[in-house]
Formats: C-alpha cells, sequence, structure tokens
C-alpha cells in the first residue's frame, strides 16, 4: 500500500555513502524523511551533506546501531550497500570472516527486533548471493517475518549506458506482496521499466575533449590503450568504474574518445602499424585525444541527477573513489517501486 503525503516513509540510510539511495527515492517519486543516514567515511559524508545538508547525515559506526535507537527513530524503511570488499576477488572473499562484514552481521542480528520495519532494500556486489553472509542474512530475514525477492541487474539492460552487475534484494514483511515477482532471481528487467537507449556522446562535456590535462600520458597511451575499453559518442556501453579508476589502468571504467569509431579504428590501426617508429606512433595515439571520463561524467553514467556535486574541498581521487563505492541510481529507482 502507498504512502500519502501525510505519511511518508520513514528511512535509515545505513552504509550511506554519498546518498545514491537517497536520490533514488527522489527519483522513484516516493514521499520520504531520512531520519537518519549513517557511514564511517568521512569523505563521503562531507559529498552527503554537500548536497543534502548535515541535518540527517553523520559519521558512525552501525555496530553502535541498537534496537532502542532505531524504535526512537520509529524507522519503517531500511535502505542499505554495505561493504562489497569481503564478497570480491580483491578482497580474498573472506566473506563473514572479514571484519568489514561485521557492521552488516550486526544488522542481520537486528533485524527480529524491529517489528516497525516494513521495507529493506539491501544492495552489494555480483557474487554476494554465493556468500556464507547473503545466506545468514536470507535466514535471519525468514527468522523475523520478512519474505524477499532477489535480483542481478546492470544500468545497460535499461538503456543507461554503462554496466554495473549488482546483487539487489528487497524484504517486506509476510502478506506484503511484490509487483515483480519470481522464485529465481530475476536477471532481466521486467517490461515498461527501462528508458530510452542514452549514448555516451550525450553524457559527455564537449568542452572536456580540448582540454589536454585530462588526456592519457605517453607511457598510458602507449602500455595500456590496447588493453582499455574505449568509448566514442555513438557508444551504448560503458565498463563498471571501479573506486580505483585513473588509479590503476586496466579494468576500473572505460576512456573516451571524441571522435566516431571509424575515425578511432582507422587512426588506431595506422599507430599499430607504426610499431618500430615509436615517435609516429605516439604521435598517432595523441591525434585520437582519448581521456578519462571526469568525475560529473561517471555520476551521470551512474544515472545521478544533475544537481549533484562536490564539495571543492574532495580532490578528483576522492570523487573517483566515492562514486566507485556507490550504486546506480535509476536501476535502485525502478526497485523501490515496491515501497
Amino acid at each position: 500500500m502507498e504512502s500519502t503525503k501525510s505519511e511518508p516513509h520513514r528511512v535509515l540510510e545505513l552504509f550511506s555513502g554519498i546518498g545514491g539511495m537517497r536520490m533514488a527515492l527522489e527519483q522513484a517519486g516516493k514521499e520520504f524523511e531520512i531520519v537518519s543516514a549513517i557511514d564511517v567515511n568521512p569523505i563521503a559524508n562531507e559529498v552527503y551533506k554537500h548536497n543534502f545538508g548535515a541535518k540527517t547525515v553523520r559519521n558512525g559506526n552501525i555496530l553502535s546501531l541498537t534496537v532502542e535507537k532505531v524504535t526512537k527513530l520509529k524507522v519503517d524503511t531500511i535502505l542499505m550497500s554495505p561493504p562489497c570488499q569481503p564478497f570480491t576477488r580483491n578482497g580474498k572473499f573472506n566473506d563473514i570472516n572479514d571484519r568489514r562484514s561485521d557492521p552488516f552481521l550486526h544488522i542481520c542480528e537486528l533485524l527480529d527486533k524491529m517489528p516497525l520495519v516494513k521495507f529493506i532494500l539491501m544492495e552489494n556486489v555480483k557474487g554476494f548471493e554465493n556468500s556464507q553472509a547473503c545466506e545468514m542474512y536470507k535466514a535471519r530475514l525468514r527468522e523475523a517475518g520478512f519474505h524477499y525477492q532477489q535480483y542481478i541487474l546492470s544500468p545497460h539492460q535499461f538503456g543507461v549506458p554503462n554496466t554495473r552487475h549488482r546483487y539487489y534484494c528487497i524484504a517486506k514483511r509476510n502478506g506484503a506482496d511484490f509487483k515483480w515477482k519470481s522464485e529465481e532471481i530475476i536477471t532481466t528487467p521486467q517490461a515498461g521499466y527501462g528508458a530510452k537507449q542514452t549514448l555516451v556522446g550525450t553524457i559527455v562535456d564537449t568542452q572536456q575533449d580540448a582540454l589536454e590535462s585530462d588526456g592519457l600520458k605517453s607511457a598510458t597511451l602507449l602500455k595500456h590503450l590496447p588493453l582499455m575499453d574505449v568509448c566514442t559518442p555513438e557508444s551504448t556501453n560503458s565498463m563498471c568504474f571501479t573506486k580505483a579508476y585513473t588509479h590503476y589502468a586496466e579494468g576500473t571504467g572505460s576512456v573516451y574518445c571524441p571522435l566516431s569509431r571509424q575515425e578511432f579504428d582507422k587512426t588506431y590501426a595506422l599507430a599499430m602499424g607504426a610499431e618500430e617508429d615509436e615517435d609516429r606512433k605516439l604521435a598517432l595515439l595523441r591525434e585520437l585525444r582519448v581521456r578519462y571520463f571526469t568525475p560529473k561524467e561517471v555520476a551521470r553514467l551512474m544515472s545521478f541527477p544533475e544537481h549533484f556535486s562536490f564539495p571543492e574541498t574532495v580532490t578528483n581521487k576522492q570523487r573517483y573513489r566515492v562514486l566507485g563505492n556507490s550504486i546506480n541510481v535509476f536501476v535502485v529507482s525502478v526497485l523501490l517501486h515496491e515501497l
């Protein structure tokens, strides 16, 4: 049952980061009040405050959250994106034995003591569905009187030009039905929930293409460009952006070339043919004007609203890191139609 305007959802935003869940609520058109947003990352919290004010967000350890505190806040909705590192190769798949899982496991232990909570949305990395933490979470949900629906979805399935497969779990109190349900993990969007296919060229700032300072360094062009995913204006997809974007050249996100794909391929082929003349090869590669996406452009690829911005005190490296830890706002806004 939808809340009326006089009854906004009272939302607890855990692992709140830079406010992606809050922006997803806005995109979904829901009436809500964030009663508290909690994260341990001070940079992320500064970005949150910059965009939404300091009233609700706080630097806090979720391990200190008690049933009494949640009850006092009269929370009926929990949105959370716990740390994904315990469930990744870089985190050695340490799962529940990784101390970074402790705050999430703490929430699991509180679930059966929070009767006012009616709706929970949790996001994590693809692969979480095979973890011990996931099995524990689902068991605690069932014990607390919830049923749930699981999803693995990526924004490119909705017309957004970015691949970011993520695991989602929506839990509702027993008796509350799902609009979009399956016995299995849902991996394809339901008809009518997609957006019109967007091209990468529509989200870039064309004036950035003229700034040589944003271009790839010579060593990167020569050594890493063959291994990088290069987007052009007509591209319909880009790679998942991680918090190591620009720090590591490979596997952390796409780069951008303002030329057409045909022009790129032609010039790139000439460069590769000039293997024995490194100066000519480098000159041809520079003609491609390949550059990193700016933090603002990455935010757009992650479906952040245009009004979202960063404080001037936050460096580009910090911006990429907090974006890499965030969510795709559009995908979550689609799932919040279940609220």
